[in-house]
C-alpha cells in the first residue's frame, strides 16, 4: 500500500490536480494581461472620451440643429434679457404678415417712437423710400428710423403694430418675450435664447427676411428730398467666405450688450445660433467663430479675461435679481 504524500502548510497534490492548477495559472495570466491592456488603452477613461467644452464670452447661448432639434450647445438659454436690435426680426415679420404693398413709398417718421428722440441717424425725417427698402434697411443695417416707420405705417398705427408683435410672439410660444417698441432701443424689449430659436425657426417661412438680412451692402435712393446713402450689413460674417448664413440679425445697447442670431451651417448641419449679452464690439461674432471651430474640429478657442469678467459680473447681477444661471452644457455629438 502506497502512502500518501503530505506536506503541511502546502496544498494537497495529485496527478489530476497538478494539471488543473497549470490550467488555472494560464487562465489567471491571461486575465492579468487582458486587464493590463485595457488599463493602458487611452480610450479606457472617461476623460479621454469626453471632448473639451468650448466656453463662450456671451451671457446666454444656444445652438440647435434645425433638422433634428438636437441641442448642440447651451448656456443660460432661459435667462430673460434685453435683446436690442434683434427685436427687428419680429418687426420685419409683423410688417410682412400685413401683406401691404412692398413698393409703396413711405415717409420716414419717428413721431410715435419716444425711444428715438435724440438718437442720431443719417436718414432724414420726412424723406421717402419704399416699404421694401424700409425692410431692407431695418434688417441689413439695423436702421432705427426705418423700423419705426414700418410700425407707423401699419394698419391701426404704431400701437396696433406693437400689439401684433406681442401676439406673434405668443403664437410662436415665446413665453419669455415682450416688446414695447419696434427698434430694440428700449431695454424693456426682452427675450431668451430659447425663445429666439423659436423665432429663427419661424423665420424660415420668410424668404425676404433671409434675403434682406444677409445682403452685404446697398446704396438706397431717397426722395423728398432726393439723396442717396450707402449701407452695410452689421454682421461682418456675411462677407466671410467660410460662412454660409441664411439669416442674421445683430443688436447692441448698453443694457443688452452685443447680441447675434443666425440661421447658418456648422459641421454640415443647418443650425439656429443665438448669443446674447456679449462684451466688446466683436465678441458676439468671435463667439460664433469659436463655436463653429469647436463644432467642426473639436478645438477650443480661449476667451479674453475681460470678456469673462464681464460675463461673470452680469451673471451675478442676474442671480441677485432672481434669475439663476446654469453652467454651459453640451448635448449630442459633433
Amino acid at each position: 500500500m502506497r502512502a500518501a504524500s503530505v506536506c503541511f502548510g502546502a496544498p494537497f497534490f495529485t496527478a489530476n490536480s497538478s494539471v488543473s492548477i497549470l490550467k488555472l495559472r494560464h487562465s489567471i495570466l491571461g486575465l492579468l494581461l487582458a486587464c493590463s491592456s485595457v488599463m493602458s488603452s487611452p480610450v479606457s477613461t472617461a476623460a479621454a472620451k469626453a471632448p473639451a467644452q468650448q466656453v463662450l464670452a456671451s451671457g446666454s447661448a444656444l445652438l440647435v440643429d434645425l433638422k433634428t432639434n438636437e441641442i448642440l450647445y447651451s448656456s443660460n438659454p432661459d435667462v430673460v434679457v434685453p435683446i436690442a436690435s434683434v427685436t427687428k426680426l419680429m418687426t420685419a415679420m409683423v410688417a410682412l404678415d400685413a401683406k401691404l404693398p412692398l413698393d409703396q413709398r413711405l415717409s420716414v417718421t419717428i413721431r410715435d417712437a419716444r425711444e428715438m428722440q435724440g438718437v442720431y441717424s443719417r436718414v432724414r425725417i420726412g424723406s421717402e423710400i419704399s416699404r421694401r427698402e424700409m425692410l431692407l434697411l431695418t434688417l441689413m443695417s439695423s436702421e432705427n428710423r426705418a423700423a419705426a416707420s414700418l410700425a407707423h405705417h401699419y394698419p391701426g398705427g404704431y400701437s396696433a403694430f406693437i400689439q401684433a408683435m406681442n401676439a406673434k410672439a405668443k403664437a410662436l410660444g415665446m413665453t419669455h418675450t415682450r416688446y414695447v417698441e419696434p427698434t430694440g432701443l428700449s431695454e424693456q424689449n426682452v427675450s431668451s435664447a430659447n425663445d429666439l430659436v423659436k423665432l429663427l425657426k419661424a423665420s424660415q417661412a420668410y424668404p425676404l427676411i433671409e434675403q434682406f438680412s444677409t445682403t452685404s451692402e446697398k446704396t438706397v435712393a431717397f426722395h423728398k428730398p432726393n439723396y442717396t446713402l450707402g449701407f452695410r450689413n452689421t454682421n461682418a460674417l456675411v462677407r466671410k467666405p467660410d460662412w454660409s448664413i441664411q439669416l442674421t440679425k445683430t443688436g447692441f445697447t448698453n443694457a443688452a450688450g452685443h447680441c447675434l442670431v443666425m440661421r447658418t451651417v456648422m459641421d454640415k448641419r443647418p443650425v439656429a445660433f443665438v448669443v446674447l449679452d456679449a462684451f466688446g464690439k466683436y465678441t458676439h461674432m468671435a463667439d460664433a467663430n469659436r463655436l463653429k471651430k469647436w463644432m467642426e474640429t473639436g478645438k477650443v478657442t480661449p476667451v479674453a479675461p475681460a470678456a469673462l469678467a464681464y460675463k461673470q459680473q452680469k451673471m451675478a447681477q442676474r442671480q441677485l435679481a432672481g434669475q439663476p444661471g446654469d453652467a454651459a452644457t453640451v448635448i449630442g455629438t459633433r
